[in-house]
């Protein structure tokens, strides 16, 4: 092959390498979420006192999305508006979520948490209605030692409760559960939602500086 035609191929092939090599990269995969794990937690708790920690239900504890599609399907199909009846309220308290799954990670942190002698709390954005048999269900199906009657909100704002009873560890799904802990004073602790709820659409996990259960969306 003559030089010259040699020359223009070399030529060639390092004016190619350098343009690959200066051209833009795609973005690195996200890393800001603070991802934990069990034992991580654990760790993160050894030599502390036993301290009072609070549970969400919906989504955290319990995979509830059955009570509520029933209760969408017989209050108002088609709609959300099924959550404005105090008829739905009344009939998911009353034992409805004898249907719902408890999440793996709640069994495994409620183990956690009862082994070193802390104070176990749930509390939920759910309305109090009369003959609730939810604090009844969560006792027997966590085997909870010392269980608490469960404190109703009605509403996602739940500062003044987190901050009144002096939680120091919060565990919630959504970010009104991040934002409430962080501003009561409690440590804030995602757990993940499960991409089937029925509570659309799902949090970025992470998107508020918390820490973030891995595999706890089961």
């Amino acid at each position: 092959m003559p030089t010259a035609l040699l020359q223009r191929l070399a030529l060639a092939l390092v004016l190619t390498l350098a343009g690959c090599a200066g051209a833009p990269q795609p973005p690195a995969p996200e890393t800001s979420v603070r991802w934990i794990d069990l034992a991580y937690l654990e760790r993160s708790l050894e030599g502390q006192a036993p301290i009072t920690v609070g549970f969400d239900i919906d989504d955290t504890v319990l995979f509830s999305s059955p009570c509520f599609h029933y209760g969408q399907q017989k209050y108002s199909p088609g709609s959300d508006d099924y959550l404005k009846n105090s008829a739905f309220w009344k009939e998911i308290n009353a034992g409805c979520d004898r249907y719902s799954l408890p999440k793996d990670i709640a069994h495994a942190l409620i183990r956690l948490h009862q082994a070193r002698g802390d104070h176990l709390l749930f509390i939920t954005g759910r309305p109090a209605t009369q003959g609730e048999q939810l604090t009844t269900l969560l006792a027997a199906t966590f085997s909870i030692h010392d269980m608490q009657p469960v404190i109703f909100t009605a509403g996602p704002d739940k500062t003044t409760f987190i901050r009144d009873r002096h939680l120091a560890l919060y565990y919630g799904d959504s970010d009104s559960d991040i934002r409430s802990a962080t501003e009561g004073g409690a440590r804030a602790i995602r757990v993940m939602r499960a991409r089937n709820s029925t509570y659309q659409p799902l949090p970025a996990n992470g998107a508020l500086g918390e820490e973030v259960l891995v595999d706890s969306d089961r």
